[in-house]
């Protein structure tokens, strides 16, 4: 749906943004044009709500600057918490798809993290980019020897990680031809490939949200970078690519706006949303 096409029955409601390059800069930070085009939206009505392959735990410290009253979905809709991160639905891989999921990603040489709905596990905190996803998030990740059958029991995301973005890549193609309709692979960043249980993706996080807010999905923009931010465009009355997104993702949206570098979600919301550009 085109914005010129857009009728007042249309007019936006409920903005659902991606958070790793799209509401946050490159060094993950909330920028002062970020937290005021938020305020701006609260004034005019419109629900700002927040999605990220994220643990709830690790947008924290996002909630209070932006102001958010509406739902946030971490582990890209595994788990959807009220503001003050107590849960209300939360979507757990089965069992038997969380230990394939694992072995693939470990036969394709990507080192794997384990998310449950309350541990970050990891097999060692020295590898590539955890230090990174410590400071970003804002907690430490657990350390065990292995990955146990009581960890994968309750397991809500497996993150393949490797340097090589071409063999996540690949691993991520892999993953959707091997798990199917079990699970919900896709790339968060170049360097994550994260799975999840099939209803843990950012479409069906459009749709929640549509029913928990009684807002119609016409009324709902959306905003990403990567191509897990695909599913929510197509679920949306209105998507918004950000120009640090791929040719692909922006292919898929039906606006782009700035990078994330420079203030792009500010200048998406005073254009396209809020009507001002």
């Amino acid at each position: 749906m085109g914005w010129q096409e857009m009728s007042n029955d249309d007019a936006i409601r409920l903005v659902l943004a991606d958070v790793d390059g799209t509401l946050v800069d490159g060094e993950k930070r909330l920028t002062e044009a970020a937290i005021a085009a938020a305020r701006a939206l609260g004034a005019a009505g419109i629900t700002l709500a927040i999605t990220s392959g994220r643990p709830p735990r690790g947008m924290n410290m996002l909630i209070a600057p932006l102001a958010l009253s509406a739902p946030v979905a971490g582990f890209n809709g595994g788990v959807l918490v009220h503001p003050d991160l107590s849960v209300i639905e939360c979507h757990a891989l089965e069992p038997d798809v969380a230990a394939s999921a694992l072995k693939l990603v470990l036969d394709n040489s990507l080192d794997a993290w384990v998310y449950t709905p309350d541990q970050w596990l990891v097999r060692d905190a020295s590898a590539p980019r955890i230090a990174r996803e410590t400071w970003t998030v804002k907690f430490e990740a657990t350390v065990v020897p292995a990955f146990t059958a009581a960890h994968l029991a309750r397991t809500v995301k497996i993150v393949g990680v490797s340097e090589d973005y071409d063999r996540v890549a690949a691993c991520e193609k892999q993953a959707q031809a091997v798990l199917g309709a079990g699970a919900s692979c896709a790339r968060s960043q170049p360097y994550y490939l994260d799975i999840t249980h099939p209803l843990a993706n950012k479409g069906s996080v459009v749709r929640t949200l549509s029913r928990v807010l009684s807002i119609p999905i016409a009324q709902i923009a959306t905003i990403g970078d990567m191509p897990n931010d695909i599913l929510m465009f197509r679920e949306s009355g209105f998507s918004i690519a950000m120009g640090n997104a791929s040719d692909a993702v922006k292919a898929n949206a039906g606006a782009t706006t700035d990078s994330n570098q420079n203030d792009g979600f500010a200048k998406a919301m005073d254009r396209y949303i809020l009507r001002r550009g």
